[in-house]
């Protein structure tokens, strides 16, 4: 199979995927007599976007929280299986490399959320920044997008959830620790492997294993609750690793766990498909097989509240195994609830110089 043999590391999706909105699209198989196009990583591009709001409400049941913010769109982490890819075609840019390389950045949303904090009809409930694309990647560093919303976040003591795999969080440690002290953060990290080979054709530009654990520590050394998320466990591939990334996480001091089946909607399909025959030729064939048959014949399924644990024979093996793991590594360790009674408005009923 020669369309599969190159395997390009250190890249996410190892091609560009048709934008499904666009009704043209770029071939090269035919292109007698031109040079080679480049499949190698593509310099990373920034797009300053400017959204009216920033706050986007979620109606899956399957999701634990209602409201999210991105300030990216986009992602440089790059991880193959990631369900946001298709959200990238929405915006004119194809949901494989280019979602790796075209990267949306939202500056003014401190500002809209500051906004929305303010109006006199706002009631507080859980936010969640990166409900679809990492909050922390590497971008962040040089932008300090997500500093900027948790210090509103913590000007007007309002509950907010962090969800990211990268050990960037570590910065804000300052911010979060005392908003922990009043219970009003809670911070996920995503582990999908403890073998870092593994960790880097899955996720070629996200923390390593070592770092993502450490960052588990010293966020929970410092008050603030860590939930791990075994996310996505893939048939064939870190399967075999879900007892051993729950007790690595209990280890570490998270005081919760969960996990996801992997489902591979929209374009990840192809995009999945392409790479794990680049990745694991000698596996390919099996890993899909078997993530079909946790998803009763397809690589994907829309069903509420099984699509995001598969089902069948394999798909409860893997449950049992988890709630095993978390019965003995992680058996009575929750968080406390959060305190929506502590938002306020500073200085309400004048209008800020933010907004003059």
């Amino acid at each position: 199979m020669a369309e599969h043999e190159k395997y390009l590391k250190g890249q996410g999706a190892q091609k560009q995927i048709h934008n499904r909105f666009e009704r043209q699209s770029y071939v090269t198989e035919h292109w007698e007599g031109i040079d080679e196009v480049d499949e190698g990583p593509e310099k990373t591009s920034f797009i300053e976007v400017h959204p009216k709001t920033i706050i986007t409400p979620n109606s899956s049941p399957d999701v634990p929280f209602d409201l999210s913010i991105n300030p990216y769109q986009g992602c440089e982490h790059g991880c193959v299986y990631c369900y946001a890819r298709n959200s990238h075609q929405y915006w004119g840019y194809g949901p494989g490399r280019d979602f790796e390389r075209a990267i949306l950045v939202k500056k003014n949303a401190a500002t809209l959320l500051e906004k929305t904090f303010r109006k006199k009809s706002y009631r507080p409930e859980l936010i969640v920044i990166s409900g679809n694309t990492d909050c922390y990647q590497p971008i962040e560093r040089k932008l300090g997008l997500t500093r900027q919303l948790l210090q509103v976040f913590q000007r007007y003591q309002h509950p907010v959830g962090l969800i990211t795999k990268n050990s960037m969080i570590q910065r804000d440690i300052d911010i979060l620790a005392a908003m922990a002290e009043k219970d009003l953060v809670r911070v996920t990290i995503s582990i999908t492997s403890l073998k870092e080979e593994t960790r880097r054709k899955l996720e070629p530009r996200t923390a390593s294993v070592s770092q993502r654990l450490k960052t588990v520590r010293r966020l929970s050394d410092a008050g603030i609750p860590v939930n791990v998320n075994l996310a996505p466990i893939i048939p064939a591939i870190n399967s075999d690793e879900v007892f051993d990334i729950v007790q690595a996480a209990a280890d570490h001091g998270a005081v919760s766990a969960n996990y996801i089946m992997v489902r591979l909607n929209g374009a990840i399909g192809e995009i999945f498909s392409d790479w794990v025959h680049k990745a694991y030729p000698e596996r390919a064939e099996k890993v899909l097989h078997l993530i079909r048959e946790v998803h009763e014949g397809g690589l994907n399924s829309s069903e509420w509240k099984t699509r995001m644990r598969g089902t069948g024979t394999y798909a409860d093996q893997i449950h049992r195994i988890f709630d095993i793991a978390r019965q003995k590594f992680l058996p009575k360790k929750e968080p406390t609830e959060m305190d929506y009674s502590r938002f306020s408005v500073p200085d309400r009923g004048q209008q800020t110089s933010l907004f003059s």
